[in-house]
């Protein structure tokens, strides 16, 4: 069973979302329109892992930044003012410049991919205020916990409950 709570306070939602977590009523599902810390804390969120997309794209940045130019050069190479073939100041340029640009797009696929983005398919959120200016969360428990997830739900001022 599914039980809804929209709350027009986050911090009320993050209350509602700790207790029935703790009291193992049921798994919770947020809706917010914007970052609410207080309710990722209750959720038991860790650290978004998509900075591991964006190392990975940096790394890979970097190293193409330098072997493209030293395979150029070796391959053709155009010796001028007797200076080595493989100097690394001239390649820094292009090994951050690639940096950025690959550690940018791993961030932006990371995102994308762990976000499930874009999503062509499925429902949307179950109250279209959730992208607005409310805060809900949705709880699936068994029927036996109902009735104690709606009196958590009413005990931290939820504007509405549905389910």
């Amino acid at each position: 069973m599914e039980i809804l709570g929209i709350f027009d306070r986050g911090k009320t939602a993050a209350a509602a979302t700790r207790e029935i977590l703790e009291g193992e009523l049921g798994e919770v599902v947020s809706y917010s329109p914007v970052p609410d810390h207080a309710l990722d804390q209750a959720l038991h969120v860790s650290v978004s892992p998509v900075r591991v997309f964006v190392l990975v794209g940096g790394l890979l940045g970097c190293f193409l930044g330098f072997a493209f130019p030293i395979y150029t050069v070796l391959d053709w190479p155009m010796i001028t003012g007797g200076k080595p073939l493989i100097s690394i100041p001239p390649f820094v340029v292009i090994a951050f410049e690639l940096t950025i640009l690959l550690g940018a797009i791993g961030g932006m696929i990371g995102f994308l991919v762990l976000s499930g983005l874009p999503r062509v398919f499925g429902r949307p959120a179950p109250d279209p205020r959730f992208t607005n200016d409310m805060t809900g969360i949705a709880v699936t428990c068994a029927r036996d916990h109902a009735a104690a997830v709606r009196a958590c739900l009413e005990r931290h001022e939820a504007v509405e409950i549905r389910g």
